[in-house]
């Protein structure tokens, strides 16, 4: 990504100091950042330390001499403005229409075509406050964007919804308002295993991690998507703010995927997660029969357990839909030949109807982070091999905006093109 002009407005809260961190991981990146803060922002952090970040003279004041017009100069200048962090009095203020100090007069002036970011920091009760509330409805309703709050312990010492977000989801916000990709996509990602229960306290689940979903959301986020995870409760959690739904059971994604396809249209569903293919029926514990999720077994016998089969979601993806999506199917085997896995992927083909099955081998897997080799099947039976998860990321996201939604192509022609996924890789 070529860098931007990005304009970061701090306001008068301790998170401050975590600004200065998204300001500097700002300019690291590329991009070319200038700094307003409030009187009562600068009692936090110095002006010498926003300069020095950013190389620019922090602004503070709308009368100081020589910058009478900056307010309207700072925002033709800025592809996007961040307000970092944003306290409830800001909010407010803004929400008021007030253009009596700097910050205010810069948000009436905006040029409201461009992004206008806030990530709010306050305590939990202004946070839940009827007025804080009202007022960021109001500004949404502006097409002001506003980044989830963290939850865990404030600088007052209470516990609550109010932290500032982490420093590098505020950063990839920002970078996902400014991208412009070729064509903007609507990505439903689900992600991680789902977990079966055998009693109150037990369950069958699998080892998925939720790892690979976790770095496609990233992904697709900061090229500027919209996206849409559903994530396994104990999957691992992206470093981005998108819309998140998590699940537990296998019920619980059928649930949650029926109501999303049904209720909006989606360019593309990645369909990483890894679904139980058996739930528990009903469990024998010493001849006592009782039904799967029920009490906690306390018998030294080892129970007996009926499993059901449950349905491939995957199937099911495009006749959920309201709107022609892609589909792209996962399948991971575990040290199969190359002959078994190939016959795997022309399965997926021909029964879900899939545009694109992304293979990986548990065997391949490295110890780093992200070395996870895949191959990608692809239409007209192209297979790309990517060596990392990122390199699938970027992929997939190159295939998905370079091809829209269009009808599934013949079962028998793709059965005959799909070769062995461990071989002629290009």
């Amino acid at each position: 990504m070529s860098g931007s002009n990005l304009l970061v407005v701090l306001t008068g809260s301790i998170a401050a100091a975590k600004a200065c961190d998204v300001i500097s991981r700002l300019v690291q990146r590329g991009h070319r950042v200038r700094c307003v803060a409030t009187e009562a922002a600068l009692r936090f952090v110095g002006p010498a330390t926003l300069e020095g970040l950013t190389g620019a003279v922090p602004m503070a004041e709308m009368f100081a001499a020589g910058a009478a017009l900056e307010h309207i100069e700072l925002t033709r200048w800025a592809d996007a403005v961040l307000v970092c962090p944003a306290t409830a009095n800001t909010i407010n203020h803004l929400a008021a229409g007030l253009a009596d100090d700097l910050p205010g007069a810069l948000f009436l002036a905006h040029d409201r075509a461009k992004p206008w970011l806030i990530a709010p920091a306050m305590n939990p009760a202004m946070w839940a406050h009827p007025a804080t509330r009202t007022a960021v409805e109001r500004l949404r309703s502006w097409g002001v964007r506003f980044l989830p709050v963290a939850e865990g312990r404030t600088a007052c010492g209470e516990v609550g919804e109010g932290r500032l977000a982490e420093p590098p989801v505020i950063v990839a916000a920002v970078e996902a308002a400014v991208a412009r990709p070729a064509r903007r996509l609507r990505v439903l990602i689900t992600s991680g295993g789902t977990a079966e229960p055998i009693d109150g306290v037990r369950v069958l689940t699998n080892t998925s991690t939720g790892a690979t979903g976790a770095l496609l959301a990233e992904h697709f986020v900061r090229c500027g998507h919209d996206v849409t995870l559903l994530r396994a409760r104990s999957a691992e959690r992206p470093d981005v703010a998108c819309r998140e739904e998590t699940f537990f059971t296998f019920a619980d994604l059928d649930a949650a995927l029926a109501r999303r396809l049904a209720a909006e249209p989606f360019d593309a569903v990645i369909h990483a997660a890894a679904v139980s293919d058996y739930g528990v029926e009903l469990v024998d514990a010493a001849g006592r029969v009782q039904p799967a999720g029920a009490g906690k077994l306390d018998t030294d016998a080892p129970p007996l357990l009926r499993l059901r089969s449950h349905p491939k979601l995957l199937d099911t993806l495009r006749a959920r839909a309201i709107a022609p999506l892609r589909v792209v199917a996962f399948k991971l085997t575990c040290g199969a030949p190359g002959t078994e896995a190939s016959a795997a992927v022309r399965a997926i083909f021909a029964r879900s109807h899939a545009d694109a099955v992304v293979h990986n081998d548990l065997t391949a897997r490295g110890p780093a982070e992200g070395d996870f080799p895949a191959s990608l099947h692809l239409p007209g039976g192209v297979v790309r091999a990517c060596a990392t998860r990122g390199e699938l990321a970027i992929a997939l996201e190159a295939w998905l905006v370079a091809e829209p939604p269009l009808a599934p192509e013949p079962i028998e022609n793709r059965e005959s093109k799909i070769e062995n996924p461990h071989a002629s890789l290009s």
